[in-house]
């Protein structure tokens, strides 16, 4: 049994779905794609220089507990958030932290997709 099907499998406590490895290998096939076109990248990460970022993500959490209690919420408005979280820190260990949250976030998206496509058969 491969690694990530290992842990995706004691996950099930947390009603992740199976298609948590599947959207994985499809993540690791598009960083495999990007890697063989661009080789690796070195940017800086630009991130946590201008204030204003830290203004949008105050802006984008409030935006996000409105929208909640009206329940108007979407993924959409939850990833805004995260990204301008992510965009207006400028430590790297809590960079990090926010773009696996960004991350992560994106990949409950996609299996929220999934899940729809397969209840509409």
């Amino acid at each position: 049994m491969k690694k990530l099907d290992r842990i995706a499998g004691t996950n099930k406590d947390l009603n992740i779905s199976y298609q948590y490895p599947k959207v994985l290998r499809e993540v690791a096939d598009e960083r495999t794609r990007q890697h063989a076109k661009f080789g690796e990248q070195n940017w800086p990460d630009g991130s946590g220089q201008w204030s204003t970022w830290a203004a949008w993500a105050e802006y984008a959490k409030w935006l996000c507990d409105q929208k909640k209690n009206l329940g108007t919420l979407t993924f959409l408005d939850i990833l805004w958030e995260e990204v301008c979280e992510a965009f207006a820190e400028a430590d790297s260990a809590k960079l990090r932290a926010e773009l696996i949250q960004v991350a992560a976030l994106a990949v409950q998206w996609i299996e929220a997709i999934d899940r729809r496509k397969r209840n509409d058969i």
